[in-house]
Formats: C-alpha cells, sequence, structure tokens
C-alpha cells in the first residue's frame, strides 16, 4: 500500500471505532458516579457506626487513624451507592461487550469480504479490532475464566473462518483473471 492509502486506511480506523463509540453510547450509556452517589456529600462529621449506617455508609474501625475526640474508627460513606454503581457498570460492560464483539466482527468481516479497495478493507477491519477491543476491555474484568475462554475461542474460530473465506474469494477471483 502506498503511504496514501495507509493514511486513509488509518483514518477509516479512527472513524470506525468513533462512530461505534459514539452510536453505542447514544442508545447505551454507561452509569455515572454522580447517577448513584450524588453531586456531593454532606459536611457532616460522622462518629457513630448507627448514623454511618443510617446513611448508607459503612463503619470501618480496623484501619482509622485515632481521633483527638475518641471516635474509634472511621465511615465510608459511599459504600452503599459505590457498591451498586460497581453493580452497574458490570451489566453495562456485560451488555457493552455482548454488542461490541459481534459488531467488531462483523465490521471486519465486511472489511475482508466486500471492499477490494485495500485501504478500505483494512481500515474496516482494524476498525472491527478496535471495537473488539473497546468491548473485551469493558468486560474483561468482571468475567470469570470459563467465559473467557468460551469468548475467546468462539471470536477465534469465527476470525479465522472469515481469513479463510476471504483468502478463498480472493484465490479464485485471481485464478479466473490469469486464465483470461
Amino acid at each position: 500500500m502506498t503511504l496514501k492509502n495507509n493514511i486513509i486506511g488509518l483514518v477509516i480506523v479512527i472513524l470506525t471505532v468513533s462512530v461505534a463509540v459514539t452510536g453505542i453510547n447514544i442508545f447505551h450509556e454507561g452509569p455515572e458516579y454522580e447517577d448513584f452517589c450524588g453531586e456531593s456529600r454532606t459536611a457532616e462529621v460522622i462518629e457513630t457506626q448507627e448514623r454511618c449506617e443510617e446513611i448508607g455508609g459503612e463503619w470501618n474501625s480496623e484501619i482509622a487513624p485515632r481521633a483527638l475526640d475518641g471516635a474509634k474508627g472511621f465511615c465510608d460513606r459511599d459504600f452503599t451507592c459505590r457498591n451498586n454503581l460497581e453493580d452497574a457498570r458490570e451489566k453495562y460492560s456485560r451488555t457493552l461487550f455482548l454488542i461490541t464483539l459481534p459488531l467488531g466482527i462483523a465490521i471486519i468481516a465486511l472489511g475482508a469480504i466486500f471492499f477490494g479497495l485495500e485501504a478500505v478493507g483494512a481500515g474496516l477491519m482494524a476498525g472491527g479490532v478496535g471495537i473488539v477491543l473497546w468491548g473485551v476491555r469493558s468486560f474483561w474484568r468482571f468475567a470469570d475464566d470459563v467465559l473467557k475462554f468460551i469468548l475467546s475461542l468462539i471470536g477465534l474460530v469465527v476470525v479465522i473462518w472469515v481469513a479463510y473465506y476471504f483468502n478463498k474469494k480472493f484465490e479464485k477471483k485471481g485464478k479466473k483473471g490469469k486464465k483470461k
């Protein structure tokens, strides 16, 4: 490929990933801290476990420095809302992964099979890889090892099949062109 085609391919990669990320975020917004824990927390000094639990926090008496006033612990005010946020992030990441994996593989296949212009095909294929990586990065920390293995294996088989199909298709076209 020429320098011009490399640049066109790179721009296609960037725009493919950008369109996918923006489009998915329009219809599937991720959870935000403020949605679960509010804009700001009260400046109230919480000195008892009872009050801490009353506001949704968790009292921690093991790692707090001793206060001059005698309090034997501290209140993690955001404990409950932070756990709720983490649960929402896990669900969001799972859904994001289930959207991006097939979308990325479809874009890879589209670039490999339907675009004869090398810069466009390669750009779309690399963009598909970027989309898959975005989804994998988002969900990977939440998935257990068996799920990671199964999903990786399925992705590998699909990409190998696309590569095999792509190469066979163009091998046949090349043979037809040589016979003329």
